[in-house]
């Protein structure tokens, strides 16, 4: 059972997405791989066929790397960053100048069921983020847009 809110408490997110993510046109996702020390969950040169999440196979017009967290029911943000955060190798700067050369940030979805959900952040998990040189990008989705996404 849920605890009853009090003054200043958010409302729980319905639900969160979190990538660690690296676009550029020279970029080697084995290069990325090997300096970050975990395999990425999906990833392609420029130029290389790969298959989008809704299956048309395309060219690739730049290089991606991106690591996904588990997606969160009642989104736990906190844990997700955290957990991901924590398969990357400890050198800050090689993630800081892979995050320079190819553009790197963690990628967040948020999902609202409803009007008025929220989440934060510790500043330990901001700070991680920003030691790594990313950008933290997030995109919001309304509760209307979850019934388009079932349909």
């Amino acid at each position: 059972m849920k605890n009853k809110r009090g003054p200043g408490d958010m409302a729980e997110m319905h639900r969160t997405t979190a990538s660690l993510r690296f676009h550029g046109d020279v970029l080697d996702p084995e290069e990325i791989s090997r300096i970050l020390g975990v395999k990425p969950t999906t990833c392609v040169k420029k130029g290389d066929l790969w298959e989008t999440p809704r299956g048309a196979k395309i060219t690739a017009r730049t290089g991606y790397w991106s690591l996904s967290a588990p997606n969160q029911n009642a989104g736990n943000l906190e844990t997700q960053l955290t957990e991901m955060l924590s398969l990357l190798s400890e050198d800050l700067e090689a993630c800081r100048s892979l995050a320079a050369s190819f553009r790197g940030n963690i990628f967040v979805g948020l999902f609202l069921s409803g009007f008025n959900e929220g989440l934060s952040l510790s500043p330990t998990t901001i700070t991680a983020i920003g030691l790594r040189g990313l950008t933290l990008d997030i995109d919001v989705y309304s509760g209307g847009d979850l019934d388009q996404q079932i349909a």
